[in-house]
């Protein structure tokens, strides 16, 4: 086989999938890194939603977008730091810029809330973005549910924090997955272990659950034991 000619071939292909004007909006759309269903990707690239699907099928092969199923939802986001780092390159040569995302929940909401029995909103991502950026989580990259697992190192560390992990792993769900949240579009952890975080949160007083809504307002010891321990500033 002609390496060379085989690379060019590659190249065209993806060229040309990136460069339908629907699908190209749809990538653009997903470069601030946040998850979108493929019925917003439609209203963005201005398609109904069968012909979105077809693009997307498209945008997938091509390794361009990944997706995963959360519920009764597909969520779609680009494929890697690659795609991306290759879209803002094009952007630098069309001289264009992206309309960032604006998310339209309350403020109170959107800081820190449960989402089922684990922390959401900016608050659960930043932890999430945290735990991975420290060795604590390992994705499955065999699983198409964005599940993950502590890794030796992460083990250690939420023990403790309090966590009994043993304990946790017997549970009758799922241990741990990347959840997506719907007011910041990134994941924040879920399961059992999302769970865990949450009760240690509550039992050190890092936050105080809201009786008439799903709000967690984070105490001032929250917000230094979030920067002590974890580097997160809220």
């Amino acid at each position: 086989m002609n390496v060379e000619h085989h690379a060019d071939g590659a190249v065209s292909r993806i060229a040309a999938t990136i460069g339908e004007p629907a699908r190209a909006s749809m990538l653009y759309c997903l470069l601030d890194d946040r998850a979108r269903t493929s019925t917003e990707l439609a209203v963005v690239a201005g398609v109904t939603p069968s012909t979105a699907s077809v693009h997307l099928k498209r945008l997938n092969s091509q390794r361009l977008v990944k997706v995963f199923a959360q519920g009764k939802h597909r969520y779609y986001s680009l494929d890697g730091a690659s795609v991306a780092a290759a879209l803002e390159a094009l952007s630098v040569l069309a001289g264009g810029a992206y309309e960032a995302f604006v998310p339209k929940t309350p403020n109170r909401l959107r800081a820190a809330r449960t989402c089922y029995d684990h922390i959401a909103g900016t608050l659960g991502v930043s932890l999430l973005d945290r735990f991975q950026a420290l060795g604590w989580l390992s994705a499955d990259s065999s699983a198409s549910d964005n599940t993950c697992d502590l890794t030796p190192r992460g083990t250690k560390a939420f023990e403790a924090l309090g966590v009994d992990v043993a304990a946790t792993r017997t549970l009758r769900r799922r241990f741990a997955y990347a959840c997506v949240d719907w007011s910041e579009r990134r994941p924040h952890l879920g399961g059992a272990l999302g769970a865990a975080v949450l009760r240690v949160a509550l039992k050190r007083k890092w936050v105080a659950q809201d009786l008439d809504s799903r709000a967690l307002e984070i105490t001032s010891l929250g917000r230094r034991e979030m920067l002590t321990r974890f580097a997160v500033r809220v």
